[in-house]
């Protein structure tokens, strides 16, 4: 059982560990970046790379460089969302 009781949250066999503010200050922080890029529509590289990771563990993960360019072009391109 962890430190709140809740053993559900608990791994298996893994000595509970308690984030030290600095630890969930950054937490935060990653969260509110990464909600803000969301809502302003501006790609997110590490979360990219963290779905890359999760759903397609075997495919090679595009550069930081080609990942932008790719967004760009998508926003702004012929191919992108266009009004006219």
């Amino acid at each position: 059982m962890n430190k709140r009781g809740n053993a559900a949250d608990a791994v298996a066999g893994a000595p509970a560990v308690e984030a030290t503010p600095d630890a969930r200050l950054r937490d935060r922080m990653r969260t509110l970046r990464q909600a803000c890029r969301q809502v302003f529509g501006i790609p997110d590289y590490e979360r990219y790379l963290e779905h890359m990771a999760l759903h397609h563990a075997g495919d090679p993960a595009l550069s930081r460089r080609e990942f932008f360019a790719r967004s760009i072009d998508a926003k702004y391109g012929k191919s992108g969302p266009r009004c006219c």
